[in-house]
C-alpha cells in the first residue's frame, strides 16, 4: 500500500513538472498551432511521420512516441489518454505531426491524441464486417474472400489451439469450440496478421464486451457462460425485432424449467437451419417436417434442453437477453408472417395452434398482395 502511494506521488510530481516546464511551450502552441491543424498546414520539411501498427494499444503508442523523441514520459501519456477517453480509439496507419512543436505538455498530449485518433495519411488495413448471427463457417468464408486467412490453417487453429480467456474456462466442447465467441463487429485487419492473431482479435473483442457483471448474473441463473452463449445464439437467430429478444429468451427459460419433457424440447427452427448449413451449406426458406426428424444432437425437436454448442455468434443484445430474460408465462411463439418480423406469443398449446393459423392466413395475404 505504501509503495503504491509512493508510485502515485512520483506520477503526480512528473505531471506537475511537465505542466510547469511546459507552460512557455504551451503558449507557443496555442498561438501558432491548433489541435485540429491539418497536414496541409504543416510545411513538408517540418512534418514528422509516425506509424501506428495495427492493433497497437496506448502503451505501445506511448513507447513509439518516446522512441521517436516526441514525448519524454510514456506513463503520463498513458494516464492522460485514459483520463481523456482516448484509449481504444487510436487509428493505425501513418500520421504526421510538426516536429518543431514541443509536445511535452498536457496540451501537447491533447494534440497528439487528437492527431493519432483521426484519419491516418495512409492505411493498408482490410476492413471486414462480421454480421451478428454469422456462424463460424460464414465467418471463415467472409475472411477467405478478403484474402486474410488460409482456410485449413484457420480451422485448425479454431479447433486445436488453446486460448486463455475467462469466458472459455467452462467450455468443454471437443468440436466447434469457439463457435459463439468470434464477436460480430467491423474489424480492421492487417494483411500481415496471421490466422491466430485474427482469431485473438475477435476473442479479445468478446472479452471486452462481456462485462464482469455478466459472469455474476450467469451464476445467479445457475448457468455456465457457454450455456448463456448457446441460448443467446438461438435468440439471435429467432428474434427479428429488438424488443422481442427478452420475451423470446423468457419463453426458452420457461420451457427449460418445465416438468413436461416435450416442452423441454425447445423446437427451434434455427437449430435445424444450423444443421442444414453445416451439412449442405444452405439456409432454407421453410423448414419441413422431414427436416425436424434429422438425427443430430443440435436438433431441438428431438432432444431436450440446449444443443451441445452455439449455433451462431450472437451480438451483445442477444447475450443480454439471455442474461436478463423477460418474466412471463409464455411457452410458445410463432412468426406472424406479416412482414413485420414480429411473433405471436402463447401460453397454451391451444393458443399456439390458433396463432399458427393466423400466421398462415397472414402468409397467404402477403402472397396475394
Amino acid at each position: 500500500m505504501r509503495k503504491s502511494i509512493i508510485v502515485w506521488l512520483i506520477i503526480l510530481m512528473y505531471i506537475a513538472i511537465t505542466l510547469g516546464c511546459g507552460y512557455a511551450t504551451y503558449s507557443y502552441i496555442v498561438e501558432n498551432y491548433s489541435a485540429t491543424s491539418t497536414i496541409s498546414e504543416i510545411p513538408l520539411e517540418d512534418q514528422l511521420l509516425i506509424e501506428i501498427p495495427m492493433g497497437a494499444g496506448t502503451a505501445t503508442i506511448a513507447n513509439i512516441l518516446k522512441e521517436k523523441g516526441i514525448i519524454k514520459y510514456p506513463l503520463i501519456f498513458r494516464i492522460y489518454s485514459k483520463i481523456n477517453g482516448y484509449d481504444g480509439v487510436y487509428r493505425s496507419g501513418v500520421h504526421a505531426i510538426d516536429k518543431n512543436v514541443n509536445y511535452n505538455t498536457l496540451k501537447g498530449y491533447d494534440m497528439l491524441m487528437e492527431i493519432i485518433s483521426s484519419n491516418p495519411l495512409s492505411y493498408v488495413g482490410v476492413r471486414v464486417t462480421i454480421p451478428e448471427g454469422y456462424n463460424n463457417e460464414q465467418i471463415i468464408e467472409t475472411l477467405e474472400k478478403s484474402n486474410l486467412i488460409d482456410r485449413e490453417s484457420f480451422i485448425s487453429i479454431l479447433e486445436n489451439s488453446q486460448f486463455d480467456f475467462e469466458f472459455l474456462k467452462d467450455n468443454k466442447r471437443k468440436q466447434n469450440k469457439l463457435e459463439g465467441y468470434l464477436f460480430p463487429d467491423t474489424y480492421e485487419f492487417d494483411p500481415d496478421e496471421n490466422d491466430r492473431e485474427i482469431i485473438l482479435k475477435m476473442l479479445r473483442n468478446f472479452n471486452q464486451k462481456f462485462k464482469p457483471e455478466y459472469y455474476r448474473r450467469a451464476e445467479e441463473l445457475n448457468m455456465t457462460i457457454d450455456e448463456i452463449i448457446i441460448l443467446a445464439s438461438i435468440i439471435e437467430k429467432e428474434a427479428k425485432l429488438p424488443e422481442e429478444r427478452p420475451i423470446i429468451a423468457g419463453v426458452f427459460y420457461n420451457r427449460l424449467k418445465s416438468k413436461d419433457p416435450n416442452l423441454r424440447k425447445l423446437q427451434s427452427c434455427a437449430t435445424i437451419q444450423y444443421i442444414l448449413y453445416k451439412r449442405d451449406g444452405v439456409i432454407k426458406d421453410v423448414i419441413t417436417a422431414e427436416d425436424e426428424k434429422i438425427e443430430d444432437p443440435y436438433n431441438t425437436y428431438l432432444y431436450e434442453g440446449l444443443p451441445p454448442g452455439p449455433i451462431c455468434n450472437p451480438g451483445l443484445a442477444s447475450i443480454e437477453a439471455a442474461l436478463y430474460p423477460a418474466e412471463h408465462d409464455y411457452l410458445y411463439f410463432v412468426s406472424k408472417e406479416d412482414g413485420t418480423g414480429g411473433h405471436y406469443f402463447s401460453r397454451t398449446y391451444t393458443e399456439h395452434l390458433s396463432a399458427q393459423l393466423k400466421a398462415q392466413l397472414n402468409r397467404q395475404v402477403k402472397k396475394s398482395e
